[in-house]
C-alpha cells in the first residue's frame, strides 16, 4: 500500500505584510515631517500609519472587487444618475475627511500644516489610491473658493467639516460635502481653452458671483456624486469657472446627467464619469473670461497631491519589494542577500527617498507660500518640475519592484497588479508630461525670479558634494540657452528635478542615500535600467532603512 505524502506544503514564503503602523516602518518620511515643520503632528500621522496598515488594507482590496456602479434611471424609468459604492469605498473615504485629509491645512494653517497632511496622505494612499482623488478636490476648492468671498461664506465650512455625509441631498442638510471638477471635454482634454461647453446668464447682471445656466458636456467628471464642483464654460467674454451644486436648495437634482462611467487601467475604485449639462444652475466664481487663472490655484494643490500621490506608490512598491526579498530564499540565499538583488532594492529604495524628501518639501513650501512671494515663486515652480519627475518614475518603480517578487508579484492578491495599473494615473492627470514641462518654461519666462528661487533652495547644498555643485553649474549653463528649448524641455525639467532632489538628500538625507544617488543620479554612474548602482554603495544601509522591520 503506498505510503500517503502531503502533496501541497506553504514554504519559503514571507509573512503577510499587515497589521503594522507604515508610519513606524518609513524612516525617510519620519525625518522628513520632524524636518519640515510637521512633528507636532506625529501622533495624528502614526494614527492614520496604523489604520494604512491594518483594516484600510482590506478596505482596499474590496473597494477594487467591487467597483462603482452607475444606475441612471429608477425601476418606473425615472432618470435618477446615481453611482452606488461598496460600503469599503465609504470606509476609506471616511477616514480620509475624519483625519483631514482634505482640509487640514485650512482648519489649521500655520507651520508644517501642509507637511503634516501630506504624510497623512501618503500614509492611507498606499492602502489604496483611488479614494485620493475626491479628497485631492475637496482640498484644492478651499483656495479657488476664495475667489468668490459669498460663495465661500456658503461652503467652505461645508468642506473643511470633518464629517463625511455620502447621503445625496442639498447642501443645506449636510454639514460635510466633497467637491468634484468637470474641466476637460472630448476635443480639448488638456487645451481647455477648446472647451465647447456654454454658459449663459439668467438675469440680465453676469460677472462674478451671478446665476447662470451651463450646457454642454464633459468628458471627465471626476467623483460624480460629489456634492459640487468647479466648471469650465464659455460666456461671451472667453472661458470662465462656475461653482456648479450637484442638488440645487430646493432638495431636487441640478440638471447634470452621467452618461456613463469610465472603465479606466486603474483607479477602479474611484467613480470617473462623462457628464451633460442641460441648463444646470451655477455661479461664477472669479472674474469672467479668466477662468484658468482662477481654478489655477485648485490646479497646483492638484498637482502636489500628485507629487504625494506618486511618492505613495513607490513607496508601497518598494515595501513591497523589500519585504517579500528580505524572507524569500533562492539558490541558498535570501534574495535580499543576493548582490544583484540588493543592488536592485536599493536602487529603487534611493529613487522612492528622494521622492518622499521632495513631496515634503513641497508641502512646507505651500505653508512659506502664505504672504511670502519668493516662496510662492519657488513652489510654483517646483511644483510643476516635481509632478513631471516624480509621477513619471513611479511605473518604473512599479514595475521593478513587482519583478523582485517573480510570478507572485504578477497575481492579483500581492497588490503589485494594483500598484503597477494605478502608476501611470498622476502623470496624465493634471497636466501629462509634455504639459507640464512647456509649464515649467512659462513659469521661467513670465517669473525669472522664480528660477532664481529655485536655484537659491539648491545653493543651500553648495559645497556638501562636488558632484552636485557640478550638476547644478552645468544646469544653470542649460537654462540660459534658449535655443529649441521646447524641444529640450524634457531633458532641462529632468535635470531639474535630479539637482532638487539631490540637494535635499545632500544637505538633508543618509550619507548613503545621498551619495548613492550623486553618483548614479547626478554623476552618470548608472545604467539604463534598476540595479545599477556603483559597486562601492552602501546597499545594505540604505535597505535598511525602508524595509519594514516584519517577522
Amino acid at each position: 500500500m503506498a505510503t500517503y505524502r502531503p502533496t501541497h506544503e506553504v514554504l519559503n514564503q514571507p509573512p503577510p505584510l499587515e497589521n503594522y503602523n507604515l508610519f513606524d516602518h518609513d524612516t525617510a518620511l519620519a525625518e522628513a515631517l520632524e524636518r519640515e515643520g510637521g512633528a507636532w503632528a506625529r501622533e495624528r500621522v502614526r494614527a492614520v500609519g496604523a489604520l494604512a496598515g491594518g483594516e484600510a488594507i482590506r478596505w482596499g482590496i474590496d473597494a477594487n472587487a467591487f467597483p462603482p456602479i452607475l444606475k441612471t434611471h429608477d425601476r418606473y424609468g425615472h432618470r435618477i444618475d446615481i453611482v452606488e459604492y461598496h460600503p469599503a469605498w465609504h470606509h476609506l473615504m471616511n477616514a480620509g475627511v475624519s483625519h483631514g485629509l482634505h482640509a487640514l491645512p485650512w482648519r489649521e494653517p500655520g507651520p508644517g500644516a501642509q507637511p503634516a497632511r501630506a504624510a497623512m496622505f501618503h500614509l492611507l494612499s498606499q492602502a489604496e489610491a483611488g479614494f485620493g482623488c475626491p479628497i485631492t478636490m475637496t482640498f484644492a476648492a478651499v483656495p479657488a473658493l476664495r475667489a468668490q468671498p459669498e460663495i465661500a461664506r456658503e461652503w467652505e465650512s461645508r468642506f473643511t467639516s470633518l464629517e463625511y455625509d455620502p447621503r445625496p441631498r442639498a447642501a443645506g442638510e449636510k454639514r460635510g460635502a466633497i467637491c468634484g471638477m468637470a474641466m476637460t471635454e472630448k476635443q480639448g482634454g488638456s487645451d481647455v481653452r477648446a472647451n465647447t461647453t456654454r454658459a449663459e446668464a439668467i438675469t440680465s447682471g453676469h460677472g462674478p458671483g451671478a446665476e447662470y445656466e451651463i450646457t454642454g458636456h464633459k468628458w471627465f467628471c471626476s467623483a460624480p456624486m460629489s456634492d459640487a464642483f468647479l466648471v469650465l464654460a464659455q460666456t461671451d467674454r472667453g472661458l470662465s469657472c462656475f461653482f456648479m451644486p450637484n442638488w440645487l436648495p430646493d432638495g431636487t437634482r441640478n440638471r447634470i446627467q452621467i452618461q456613463r462611467l469610465k472603465e479606466k487601467l486603474g483607479n477602479r475604485s474611484n467613480a470617473s464619469s462623462e457628464v451633460e449639462f442641460h441648463g444646470a444652475w451655477a455661479r461664477m466664481l472669479g472674474e469672467e473670461g479668466r477662468g484658468v487663472p482662477t481654478i489655477i490655484e485648485m490646479v497646483n494643490h492638484t498637482r502636489l497631491d500628485c507629487v504625494i500621490g506618486s511618492s505613495a506608490t513607490m513607496r508601497q512598491a518598494v515595501t513591497q519589494a523589500t519585504h517579500h526579498c528580505g524572507h524569500r530564499s533562492a539558490f541558498g540565499k535570501r534574495l535580499i542577500d543576493q548582490p544583484l538583488m540588493r543592488n536592485v532594492l536599493a536602487d529603487l529604495c534611493v529613487e522612492a527617498e528622494a521622492a518622499t524628501a521632495a513631496m515634503m518639501r513641497l508641502a512646507r513650501a505651500y505653508d512659506e507660500s502664505v504672504g511670502n512671494e519668493e516662496a510662492r515663486r519657488f513652489s510654483r515652480l517646483a511644483t510643476a518640475v516635481m509632478k513631471y519627475w516624480v509621477c513619471k518614475r513611479a511605473p518604473a518603480v512599479a514595475s521593478e519592484a513587482l519583478e523582485c517578487l517573480g510570478g507572485a508579484g504578477y497575481v492579483e492578491e500581492s497588490q503589485m497588479p494594483r500598484l503597477y495599473r494605478e502608476a501611470p494615473l498622476n502623470s496624465i492627470w493634471e497636466g501629462s508630461g509634455n504639459v507640464m514641462c512647456l509649464d515649467v518654461l512659462r513659469a521661467m519666462g513670465r517669473s525669472p525670479e522664480s528660477v532664481e528661487a529655485f536655484f537659491g533652495e539648491l545653493a543651500l547644498a553648495r559645497g556638501g558634494d562636488a558632484r552636485l555643485d557640478a550638476f547644478a553649474a552645468t544646469l544653470a549653463d542649460e537654462l540660459r540657452d534658449f535655443d529649441d528649448v521646447e524641444t529640450r524641455a524634457r531633458r532641462l525639467v529632468e535635470r531639474m528635478a535630479l539637482a532638487f532632489q539631490g540637494s535635499l538628500l545632500v544637505r538633508n538625507g543618509d550619507s548613503a542615500v545621498a551619495d548613492a544617488f550623486c553618483a548614479s543620479r547626478l554623476a552618470g554612474d548608472h545604467g539604463m535600467a534598476f540595479g545599477t548602482l556603483p559597486v562601492a554603495t552602501d546597499s545594505e544601509r540604505i535597505i535598511a532603512r525602508a524595509r519594514p522591520r516584519i517577522d
